[in-house]
């Protein structure tokens, strides 16, 4: 068992740094396919009901690392240990995972599913993260702590200053600042799981 749980932290710190790589390798390769794309004017979102390569490339990319993002956010349940905060978060971020794989599903043609799931997504992504930083100091690792509240706050940020000043016309930036965010976040993660396996069973 202890050695399945290792590599369940292992498999989980691995996905953690890929996961975020292979989605905005397909998000650059999708605004590369599409001239037209706007940072200000767009949201990512418009990516995914375009035609020829680009639509396929950014739907099909979130579906493969939400996927793979759900990998790591199940070994979040072994790496936090049995405190209850770390399981809510870790539960939170699952679900975080799921929305982020309808969003490529559910493109922005399916509404209000493509709606809700982008809601759920840039909305759980945060607040699991909050919910992580009380386990990291049960677990005697403040600088993940602060780190992890440092990325949840700079993950809502955005969105607070969106919808309280609306500084630009549409969502795309906002979007990706939150996303390179809890990117980062997953990779640093990632590598924490796999240098520092442990076992729960």
């Amino acid at each position: 068992m202890k050695n399945n749980g290792s590599r369940l932290l292992r498999l989980s710190g691995i996905t953690g740094i890929l996961a975020p790589i292979a989605a905005f390798a397909c998000i650059s390769l999708a605004i590369s396919s599409y001239p037209s794309f706007s940072w200000t004017e767009n949201a990512l979102s418009d990516l995914g009901i375009q035609s020829g390569l680009t639509a396929p490339v950014f739907n099909y990319g979130l579906i493969v690392s939400g996927l793979s993002a759900l990998v790591f956010a199940v070994g979040l349940f072994r790496y936090l240990g049995g405190r209850s905060l770390g399981k809510i978060g870790a539960a939170l971020f699952i679900l975080a995972t799921i929305a982020l794989v309808s969003i490529g599903l559910f493109p922005e043609s399916m509404e209000p599913m493509h709606y809700y799931a982008s809601v759920a997504f840039f909305f759980l992504v945060p607040v699991a993260m909050l919910a992580i930083v009380a386990a990291y100091f049960q677990l005697n690792k403040p600088k993940l702590a602060w780190f992890t509240l440092f990325v949840a706050l700079i993950a809502a940020a955005p969105w607070i200053l969106q919808f309280g000043v609306n500084y630009v016309p549409n969502v795309a930036i906002p979007e990706t600042i939150s996303a390179v965010s809890a990117s980062a976040w997953s990779i640093v993660v990632g590598q924490d799981m796999i240098r520092t396996p442990r076992s729960k069973t």
